[in-house]
Parts: C-alpha cells; structure tokens; sequence
C-alpha cells in the first residue's frame, strides 16, 4: 500500500497517458467500459428483483454492481466519470484541458454506444424476460423514476455519486495486487447504490433498457409518463452528467491540493 501523495503522482503520469491515447482507442475502451457497467447493472437489478424488501433488495444490488468498475478497471478500459480524475494531470501541467476534454467526450459517447447496444441485446435477446418479466418490471420502472427526477435533484445526486466512483478509483492506485483494487473500489461503489445516487453511464444502461423494454414489450402496467429519450437525455443525462463532473473534477482538485500543491515562494 503507498500513500495518497505517491498515488496521486502516479495518477498524474497515468492522466497524460489517457489524455494522449488515439481517438479510435479512446472511443473502443470507451465502449467496453459501456459494456461493463451495463452487464453488472444488469446482473444486479436481476438478483434484486424479486425481493420484495426494498432496503434487502437494494443491498444485494449494490453488492453486484460493484463488479462493473472491477472490470473497468483491472481491464484497463475508460470510463468517464473516473477520468476526470484527470485534471490532476492538468493541474500538474503535464496535461492540456484540451487533451483531457477531448478524452471525457470520446469516452462519453464510446460508453453511450457500447451501453445502448448491450440494452438493445439485450431486449432482443429477451434477457429481460427473466422470473417472468420482474427483470423487466425492474428496470422499467428504474427508467420511470430517473426520467422523471427534478434537475437539481439529478446535480446533486451526481456529485455524491462520482465523488465516491472516483475515491474508488483513485484507491486502486494505492495498490498493485488485483484482488486489494477490487476490495478497495467494493465498498464506495455499494455505498453510492445504496444512497441511490446517480451515475452517467449506468444511467445509459438503466434508461435506455427501458425505453427498449417499453417499445418491445409493453409497460408491464407502470405508468411510464415521462419516458422518453428526450428526457433521458435533457432531464437526466444532462443535469447527472454536469454533477459528475462536479464531483470528480472537485475530489481530483483535493487530491492534488492535498499532495502535490506547493505554494510559490515569494
């Protein structure tokens, strides 16, 4: 185990690495963190669904999911709401804020199109079907409720939710071993799902495998008033995704005032 400050210089160098990785790159690992994220958003609204206790149902999904990031990050993929950590790079003036806004919207869009697909699949492929359509039911009304959330709501929630993602990520680094990364990143992530706050790219699973379930096989009777991809996108995507931002950008400031700022001499 290092400490935090030989953590965050070895961010830092990382940071210019991501920052400096081709667009075609950037865009793939982009989709495979998509892909990730969903696959264990999934998995854990399936082992969920059918409790009916709200507060056991939300433990055991919040004990899966966790294994979105595990992949993420012992894969060496590029998720979003991590990355921007990488205004640590910036601060240390290794990296351009070009360079790393360049990097947040390709792995942006990477992780949208790798997450739509696997919903897509996934409806097509009638994996939702699953205990008789409570998989369905689930997400549907997850979709529902997210859609529907006031935009300061979905700030505020964002930047409680990355700046426990990027405090997970940001632990890894203190480590080398894989299973001490995956302990270290376990408990925010449960914490951040227990809390219901509200994270970009598995909002990207959640809402557009609604949206799909709704299209393909009806609305299960919920009441589905407000799902929309207009609303996915404006009145979701767009208030989680500033809040992540936020958050991360705000623990990456810390972290690097905390460790690596030295005040000029005058």
């Amino acid at each position: 185990m290092i400490s935090t400050r030989e953590a965050t210089e070895r961010y830092s160098k990382v940071g210019v690495v991501k920052g400096n990785l081709p667009t075609l790159k950037m865009l793939v690992l982009g989709i495979v963190a998509g892909f990730f994220i969903s696959i264990a958003g999934t998995g854990a609204a399936a082992a969920s669904c059918s409790l009916e206790n709200a507060a056991i149902a939300r433990l055991i999904n919040a004990c899966i999911f966790p294994a979105g990031l595990a992949m993420v990050v012992l894969n060496g993929s590029e998720l979003f709401t991590g990355n921007n950590l990488m205004i640590i790079s910036v601060l240390e003036k290794k990296l351009s804020v070009a360079k790393m806004l360049k990097n947040w919207v390709v792995v942006y869009i990477g992780s949208f199109i790798g997450s739509v697909v696997f919903t897509f699949l996934c409806t097509y492929g009638h994996v939702y079907t699953l205990f008789n359509g409570q998989l369905a039911t689930n997400l549907l009304s997850t979709a529902v409720s997210k859609c529907n959330i006031s935009f300061t709501d979905a700030i505020i929630k964002g930047i409680f939710c990355n700046i426990l993602v990027c405090v997970a990520v940001f632990m890894t680094f203190m480590t080398e071993s894989a299973a001490s990364k995956i302990i270290c990143l376990f408990f925010p992530i449960i914490v951040f799902v227990i809390c219901a706050f509200e994270h970009s790219v598995a909002n990207m699973s959640y809402i557009s495998g609604g949206l799909f379930i709704n299209q393909m096989y009806g609305n299960y009777g919920l009441d589905v008033t407000g799902l929309s991809w207009w609303n996915f996108i404006v009145k979701n995507l767009l208030p989680v995704t500033i809040g992540n931002i936020i958050g991360g950008v705000g623990i990456g400031v810390l972290y690097w005032y905390s460790n690596l700022y030295t005040p000029k001499q005058k």
